[in-house]
């Protein structure tokens, strides 16, 4: 089967990344991929990290402190390697770990007491790291703030709040440096107003981006082009100057079917997605998608 079109065609893997026996997915939350394209699935599991290479073979898991809560994942290339940032909203913080599941910190709720007068304000959603080692964490299912970080996970400064308004959010679920610009910009998938909003890298309003987007989840960026998983059923590539190149998997509607998004397995549509929540693409351009439902969804589509 395949989806898409023009120059963005893709081919649908059949059955791609299943768990072994004994494995089993949560709800699948996060998607990224390393510099050896294996593919790391976050999900509410106790196998809250799973490891597949390109061939959709499973080579690992760990994670299990992180089950029931496991939520946007971060790789970042970094001077001492791969690492992966970790967001979990139910016990209200964010980590940083090895490729192979070491936790290097734990970063908890912000001193920020007029924000957070009680640790169970603070929930986020997901992580994104710059060039210069500084991370930005989205509070999407709390405050609505944005939190910056240095790379030694030392506070910087928060912006944000819940909003409509330039510069306020709601639910910014998703965060993504873009580097496509000579000058480098936080773009955050403000879910809840149903667009993009961009930043400079110390918090200032540039502008929005509100092509065609429904629910956008998160963001990633491949060369010139934003991946922009949408939670009502569809994947949205961005161009260059962040129009439409094309949407992937539209299932219009969908969201309304009653039981939505757990709509059951012998009624779900190959090549029809139901609640992307991540997506990533690894080195050959095949995309990996995963979506929102209780029994989890990966699937893997080849670029042709």
């Amino acid at each position: 089967m395949r989806l898409g079109g023009g120059s963005h065609v893709y081919e649908l893997v059949p059955d791609w990344g299943r768990p072994p026996s004994g494995v089993s997915f949560g709800y699948t939350h996060g998607v990224v991929v390393d510099s050896q394209d294996r593919v790391y699935v976050h999900n509410r599991s106790r196998d809250a990290v799973a490891v597949f290479d390109r061939e959709g073979r499973f080579l690992g898991s760990w994670g299990e402190e992180f089950a029931g809560g496991a939520h946007g994942l971060f790789l970042s290339r970094e001077p001492g390697g791969e690492f992966l940032y970790l967001a979990d909203p139910e016990r209200h913080l964010v980590a940083k770990a090895t490729l192979d599941g070491r936790i290097l910190w734990r970063l908890g709720v912000p001193d920020l007491p007029e924000v957070y007068p009680t640790p169970d304000r603070y929930r986020p959603t997901d992580v994104c790291v710059a060039p210069n080692g500084d991370f930005y964490v989205g509070d999407g299912y709390g405050q609505s703030w944005v939190h910056q970080y240095d790379r030694d996970a030392r506070y910087i400064r928060s912006w944000g709040g819940a909003g409509a308004e330039p510069g306020k959010l709601q639910c910014p679920h998703g965060l993504w440096v873009d580097t496509r610009a000579a000058t480098p910009r936080l773009l955050v998938a403000d879910r809840g107003n149903h667009r993009l909003q961009a930043f400079t890298l110390d918090g200032r309003h540039m502008g929005f981006i509100q092509s065609e987007l429904r629910l956008p989840c998160s963001l990633y960026q491949f060369g010139e082009e934003l991946v922009v998983p949408d939670l009502h059923a569809r994947v949205t590539i961005l161009d260059a100057d962040d129009r439409p190149v094309c949407h992937l998997g539209d299932d219009p509607g969908v969201w309304e079917r009653p039981g939505w998004p757990n709509i059951p397995a012998d009624q779900r549509q190959p090549g029809r997605f139901i609640a992307p929540h991540a997506a990533c693409v690894d080195s050959r351009g095949d995309l990996y998608v995963v979506e929102w439902v209780a029994d989890g969804r990966v699937s893997k589509l080849r670029r042709v």
